[in-house]
């Protein structure tokens, strides 16, 4: 007996090491820690001036008179983003809508899934039409660390999907890289995997969330399928100073959330992070995975990894892939159909710093996040509810070092 708990400990520690060992890629040779803190300073991609204004761009309020609107949901990135510093999360939610037909096909609302709660007139303003009975709140994510999350290579992606067991196996799907048209890449970014590189994230963002077109998306949405021409009157593309670039290069730029070392250090929190791993935790929320190396070609060509984020090893605590835990909010936009009730397993690298939880924000303490997870996840869930209160003290104390 005691020779069957020893094998089926190395089973279960192969299951959880295997992914992270792939990910990591041996063969691209040595590697070093991404750079980590919440001190609003460069990761040494730019200088630390040309961080500073970069943040500057992320941060600028937009005026009408600049393009902002017709429909938007806020007047600057920093808005959505700025816990605890620029480019972090924040309780900012989204509105989503959706239908499925008789047939199972998902349909979006006139002028998409996303919609915008604020207009500069009241004749545009954008609600929820009638007999789309797919509502969801999406909450804005943190963009620290983003560049070398955007750095890792397709393959590392793959990797982790293939190691990890058939009941919770994460879902690739490949996505169209804007600055590279006919690319398409491994989906890593925003709540369903709809982006690849940060460019992309950056022009789709200014363009839903600000209703300022750009150069790769030059076209003004319409309002629920109204023109807005009577009240867009600045000229598209309306980002003439190309500010998508600053964004970019700002996310790039920013260092990855740090644990808490000496929270991290404490005996409950050291057994805390056991019991992550020992009931499942680490499938999903990946613990380590390295980048690309330095002169590493991606987005089709349209960036290439630099020195700064290329062949270090990151933290996220997440895999980036797709997963269905029983939460998805039913809104269809990258992949398959299948991907409708899945959602990206959000990274927990600083989740510290955040005071809501889940995709739609609902769940307001780290413990009853876990008890909301299903589906794929719910064999770790029902490990967590069976544990005693000591036990799940300790798993928490080590998830509030994060």
């Amino acid at each position: 007996m005691k020779s069957f708990k020893v094998f089926a400990l190395i089973l279960y520690a192969a299951s959880v090491v295997l992914p992270v060992c792939l990910a990591r890629g041996a063969e691209t040779g040595s590697v070093a820690e991404a750079a980590t803190g919440f001190d609003d300073s460069t990761n040494g991609l730019v200088d630390q001036a040309t961080y500073d204004s970069d943040k500057a761009s992320f941060s600028a309020r937009n005026e009408i008179r600049q393009g902002l609107g017709p429909g938007f949901n806020a007047t600057s990135c920093v808005e959505c983003h700025q816990n605890p510093q620029a480019g972090g999360s924040s309780q900012v939610t989204v509105l989503r809508a959706g239908r499925v037909d008789r047939n199972g096909s998902f349909i979006e609302p006139p002028g998409g899934t996303l919609i915008r709660d604020r207009s500069i007139h009241p004749a545009i303003q954008e609600r929820v039409p009638d007999g789309f009975e797919i509502r969801a709140f999406r909450l804005s994510l943190s963009l620290l660390g983003t560049g070398y999350v955007e750095a890792i290579d397709d393959a590392a992606l793959i990797a982790i999907a293939n190691g990890q067991p058939e009941a919770m196996r994460g879902e690739v799907v490949y996505v169209p890289v804007l600055e590279s048209p006919g690319t398409m890449r491994v989906g890593r970014f925003g709540w369903k995997n709809q982006h690849a590189s940060l460019l992309s994230f950056s022009a789709e963002a200014y363009l839903n969330e600000m209703g300022i077109t750009n150069r790769l998306l030059p076209a003004e949405r319409t309002s629920m399928g109204r023109s807005v021409a009577a009240y867009d009157t600045v000229a598209d593309p309306e980002d003439s100073d190309n500010d998508i670039d600053a964004f970019a290069r700002f996310m790039r730029s920013t260092k990855a959330p740090p644990q808490d070392e000496a929270a991290a250090a404490a005996t409950e929190a050291r057994t805390g992070s056991q019991l992550f791993d020992k009931i499942g935790c680490g499938v999903c929320h990946v613990r380590s995975i390295d980048t690309a190396p330095a002169g590493t070609p991606i987005n089709g060509g349209a960036f290439v990894v630099p020195p700064a984020l290329g062949s270090k090893t990151i933290h996220p605590f997440s895999d980036f892939l797709l997963h269905d835990v029983g939460t998805g909010d039913g809104i269809y936009q990258a992949g398959n159909l299948s991907t409708r009730n899945k959602m990206r397993t959000p990274p927990l690298w600083g989740l510290r710093t955040r005071s809501r939880f889940m995709h739609d924000g609902a769940t307001l303490s780290v413990g009853e996040a876990i008890l909301r997870h299903g589906g794929e996840a719910a064999a770790a869930s029902e490990k967590y509810r069976a544990m005693s209160l000591k036990k799940r003290d300790g798993l928490i104390a080590f998830l509030d070092s994060l």
